[in-house]
């Protein structure tokens, strides 16, 4: 069942990645699982489709939330903001937007309330569609590992098991981050996760 457009949305998070079990446990996918986690701490399934999307609706401190994994592949992302954000009329600066980095050690944290894209493609993306004022949680996934290694090849690598034990740690940071932006606490978010 799909959504009336007369219920609002308060705020979209969106989580980024490329659908497809071929894509799963891949550092570009760090996105999706991020939000895996904050659907199933909520108790929300992310399984209804539209927008070009699967989504799930939360409900934290009287704001609703939509978690949404855009399904174009990660360089269409934009294409299943833009739908979702103009459906429910969702102001820009209200979607935040959670993507892997790699110029972050694995597992640290980078908010930040507006920004380029920095070579990331899903970003690039979301920014030709509605601009670069949305925050953003960057979750780093480790750096090449010399500079002549295939970026594609990279972000589609798995994760070693030592690398997954870290950021299955990191998501409740991330979840909070995400309560406290949604909450209006951007700068104690900040404070707290960009160490």
């Amino acid at each position: 069942m799909f959504f009336k457009s007369n219920q609002s949305i308060d705020y979209i998070v969106v989580g980024l990645g490329n659908p497809g079990s071929k894509y799963q446990n891949t550092r570009h996918n760090i996105g999706f699982e991020a939000l895996d986690y904050i659907a199933e701490k909520n108790n929300v399934s992310v399984t209804k489709s539209k927008f070009s999307a699967l989504y799930g609706v939360l409900e934290t401190d009287g704001k609703k939330i939509m978690i949404l994994k855009p399904q174009t592949f990660m360089n269409l992302s934009g294409e299943a903001v833009v739908q979702a954000a103009k459906f429910y009329k969702v102001p820009t600066e209200n979607i935040i937007v959670i993507f892997d980095d790699i110029s972050l050690d694995v597992g640290k944290m980078r908010i930040r309330q507006k920004g380029s894209a920095g070579g990331h493609n899903g970003i690039k993306s979301i920014i030709a569609h509605i601009g670069q004022d949305f925050p953003r949680i960057k979750i780093g996934v480790g750096q090449k590992p010399h500079p002549d290694y295939d970026l594609a090849d990279w972000v589609l690598g798995k994760f070693t098991d030592t690398d997954k034990k870290i950021l299955s740690e990191r998501f409740e940071d991330v979840h909070k981050a995400v309560k406290l932006m949604a909450d209006g606490d951007f700068q104690k978010a900040m404070n707290l996760y960009n160490k």
